[in-house]
């Protein structure tokens, strides 16, 4: 099958081997993953099914960027277990394919006597996921560290392993190589229903047609518990939750050396204070459970919740300009675990209940789902004519960016325009994105892949500008 993208053309009348549903970073690592292995032979037929008009652009664009040890997972569970596989799997990739990534380490801060308490718990915890670097530490070395902490914190837990990562690079990259390695990539394609023809195939109900294929993986995030009930389960409901962020200006980075955890709760993880990759300092998430699976709208409250929990973590943050905020929704679930489920009559397998932790175990459950599929029937190796990684755009503020190079500009002037100042974006990067083989549909994924108009103006000054260079971009296509 030739590498082909559709955003809206005929879906593949041929029925495919896999079909994915959700072009999330798990979907996409899976299709990945899928597309790369071959069977009696011949290479997998994969399609990478998105209701949405751009790969990452649910869940997966509105998390915490964080590449996690898993140092506090629940020992035991399959997340716990992916999670730490993941962390060495992506860290690797992140190399390999150009994924900004800095290890700047975390630090749990205790600020109650029954926090302080629960450290060593922590700790004992992080050694039974096999992660045995974490230290317990008293109040002066915690201000030594992070020096711009509130007071009253009264000791910590290093983690040094913790990381920050670009996730949105990260989805993009695993959908270019699945087509690089021959999938296709169908968007704007929602699933409705789930027919069988009785025989050994499937075929997908979409607003755009029919996809058969012999196998479906889904992954469909958000969707992913009413995927599951097309296919006639009733085995978990996610209720989406909302997570609202403040973004801070690049001035602010200097507070925050390193990721700022709390100590988690049941109710997850908490309000965190964690650098960026593109060089801010964000504060949150807020977690409110919702009804609608659509509502990332920020809210009067969120903000209110935010500011007095930062001006009690570190004052000084809150005396910084405020250059944005957003929210997120997770696909939470009344489980404990990732809902990973299996019916091998159906030819079926399911990826729901992927929580935060996604991200780092993106690689882990798509190697996990091509061995489940394996054992279900659909034997595969690893094909050995496989294309190098795709060498991403970097977009992270701690390595050279293209208007840094002089070697690049050189080469090629428009490396050297800048057309958003805030973010130094040049008008080279804008082309790339633009006539790159997964180009963004709109000026959100414009942002996502270059960084344009995420500044302090916030496109006020470029935004007529890029607008217009995506505008003459989809007309020429």
């Amino acid at each position: 099958m030739r590498t082909r993208l559709s955003r809206s053309g005929p879906l593949p009348e041929e029925t495919v081997d896999v079909a994915v549903v959700g072009g999330g970073v798990v979907g996409a690592a899976v299709a990945r993953e899928l597309a790369g292995r071959e069977a009696d032979g011949r290479a997998l037929s994969v399609a990478l099914v998105e209701a949405r008009p751009d790969v990452g652009d649910g869940t997966s664009k509105a998390n915490t960027a964080i590449l996690h040890t898993g140092f506090d997972a629940t020992p035991g569970t399959l997340e716990s277990r992916l999670v730490r596989r993941g962390y060495e799997l992506l860290g690797g990739y992140a190399e390999r394919a150009g994924i900004p990534v800095e290890r700047t380490g975390a630090l749990l801060v205790a600020w109650t006597g029954e926090e302080l308490a629960a450290l060593a718990g922590l700790a004992d915890k992080a050694v039974k996921n096999g992660y045995r670097e974490c230290e317990v530490v008293g109040a002066d070395e915690v201000y030594r560290l992070v020096p711009a902490l509130g007071p009253g914190a009264l000791g910590g837990l290093t983690v040094p392993g913790e990381s920050i990562i670009c996730p949105w690079t990260t989805t993009l990259a695993f959908a270019t190589e699945a087509l690089a390695r021959g999938a296709v990539v169908l968007l704007n394609t929602r699933v409705k229903g789930v027919e069988h023809d009785g025989g050994e195939e499937t075929v997908l109900v979409t607003n755009r047609g029919t996809l058969r294929a012999r196998w479906v993986v889904n992954a469909a995030g958000l969707g992913s518990d009413r995927v599951d009930r097309l296919f006639g389960h009733e085995r978990f409901t996610v209720t989406p939750r909302r997570g609202e962020l403040l973004v801070f200006d690049k001035m602010a980075r200097p507070l925050a050396n390193r990721i700022v955890l709390p100590v988690p709760s049941s109710r997850g993880k908490g309000v965190l204070i964690s650098p960026t990759i593109y060089g801010n300092v964000v504060l949150g998430p807020t977690a409110e459970d919702l009804r609608d699976r659509a509502d990332t709208s920020t809210s009067e409250e969120g903000f209110a919740f935010l500011v007095d929990k930062g001006l009690a973590l570190m004052p000084e943050l809150l005396k910084e300009e405020v250059t944005a905020s957003y929210a997120g929704l997770r696909a939470a679930t009344e489980r404990g675990d990732y809902q990973v489920h299996l019916d091998a009559a159906q030819r079926y397998l399911v990826l729901g209940g992927i929580r935060s932790t996604g991200l780092t175990s993106s690689m882990a459950l798509a190697e996990h789902a091509a061995g489940l599929l394996a054992e279900a029937g659909l034997v595969t190796s690893v094909r050995d004519d496989l294309p190098e990684p795709p060498r991403m755009p970097n977009i992270g503020e701690a390595f050279p960016r293209p208007y840094m190079r002089d070697d690049l500009i050189a080469r090629d002037p428009a490396y050297g325009t800048v057309v958003c100042f805030c973010e130094r974006v040049t008008a080279g990067e804008i082309r790339d994105a633009l006539t790159s083989p997964l180009p963004p549909a709109d000026v959100d994924g414009l942002r996502r892949r270059t960084r344009a108009m995420m500044g302090r103006c916030q496109g006020f000054f470029c935004g007529a500008e890029v607008g217009q260079r995506l505008a003459l971009t989809k007309e020429s296509r």
